[in-house]
């Protein structure tokens, strides 16, 4: 479940179906070849220094974090971008998370007066 909280089954699945059911949803998952370990929900956002992905929720089962699949998510979404002519990914996230250290180590950009990351795609 995203940020490693507590959630009951129910709401969990109401807040993820929520995302799936926005306008421009993009969504990814991540396993190990017979489980769901991670996922990756975002939108596309038009935005006037150029469009871009806006990651809503990144998470990766706890159990297996550092085993590279956040990276497999971020370098997918990377890969999606320039297929469909993002120009960035942005995202928001608590600096007192350990998700903050994970982005910041894949190369988002710090911006000092909101924790607001973004990274520029070629």
């Amino acid at each position: 479940m995203p940020w490693n909280y507590r959630w009951d089954a129910d709401k969990a699945v109401a807040y993820l179906y929520e995302y799936f059911l926005a306008p421009g949803f993009i969504g990814i998952i991540a396993n190990d070849g017979e489980h769901v370990v991670g996922a990756m929900f975002g939108h596309r956002k038009t935005w006037w220094t150029g469009n871009q992905l806006f990651i809503d929720e990144l998470f990766v089962d706890p159990a297996l974090q550092g085993k590279g699949y956040g990276k497999e998510l971020i370098a997918w979404s990377e890969e999606y971008c320039k297929k469909n002519k993002l120009e960035m990914i942005t995202l928001m996230t608590n600096k007192l998370m350990p998700a903050y250290e994970f982005y910041y180590s894949n190369n988002f950009v710090k911006v000092e007066q909101y924790v607001f990351l973004f990274k520029q795609i070629e």
